[in-house]
């Protein structure tokens, strides 16, 4: 029980005293799960925006497919991605593997099903009254959908928060395609593994502070954009 108090007594040193080594990989593990987000979010929401706009064939296979895809095993982006990137692989040339635009690649694959998917259903969940009644005042498409896109505004924010979350704290794939080189690509969570693993656990509780604290502050900002898409449902 003492050493367990001494290791997190320490880890709490390390986290107010701004540890370099501590920073570097908080920093790291938000520019990548940050980049992933906004290239997840560029592709994913246009995509969301057409599947509930437009109706065309293969549309219903499409959103299966990005439902599926939400839950999508990390470790097997990972070992796809691998054999991609691989300097035998068809990508190999690009110099990628090992890399933190690896990581991106492998973090924007698993955030953009869960960004476009819950998109999409913030996008069909808005009241048809609100579409016709763009239309009866002579709106013309364009302007109906970015009606439609202000109404899921708070739908699309708890979308793009949960993909955020998702990537923040994934490790799998990460691990395959980054490799967890110290000062290159050790994320958050791989460093907590590695460092478990040593037994350096004043590091590994620091990052999990640091990590639990990301994610509460995601769940928070997830329930509050919920609650106003619920209170704008219900106007």
């Amino acid at each position: 029980m003492t050493s367990i108090i001494d290791s997190l007594s320490r880890a709490l040193s390390l986290i107010v005293h701004l540890d370099r080594e501590l920073m570097g990989i908080i920093f790291l593990s938000i520019k990548v799960s940050g980049t992933a987000l906004v290239i997840a979010g560029l592709a994913g929401l246009p995509l969301s925006a057409l599947l509930g706009f437009r109706r065309f064939p293969m549309r219903g296979l499409i959103v299966s497919v990005l439902n599926t895809f939400m839950g999508l095993p990390p470790v097997v982006v990972g070992l796809f991605l691998y054999l991609l990137l691989s300097r035998s692989g068809p990508l190999g040339f690009l110099s990628l593997l090992y890399s933190p635009s690896a990581m991106i690649i492998a973090q924007s694959i698993l955030a953009f099903p869960i960004v476009a998917s819950l998109s999409h259903s913030a996008v069909i969940g808005v009241d048809p009254v609100i579409k016709q009644a763009a239309l009866t005042l002579g709106a013309t498409p364009f302007q109906v959908s970015l009606k439609v896109l202000n109404e899921a505004r708070y739908g699309i924010m708890s979308a793009l928060i949960a993909g955020f979350g998702r990537v923040m704290a994934e490790v799998g794939a990460i691990l395959i395609v980054g490799g967890n080189i110290a000062g290159y690509t050790r994320v958050m969570t791989t460093t907590i593994a590695l460092e478990t693993d040593k037994g350096n656990f004043e590091l590994a509780l620091a990052l999990g502070v640091i990590l639990l604290a990301i994610s509460l502050i995601i769940n928070i900002l997830l329930h509050l954009f919920q609650k106003k898409g619920m209170a704008g449902a219900n106007r």
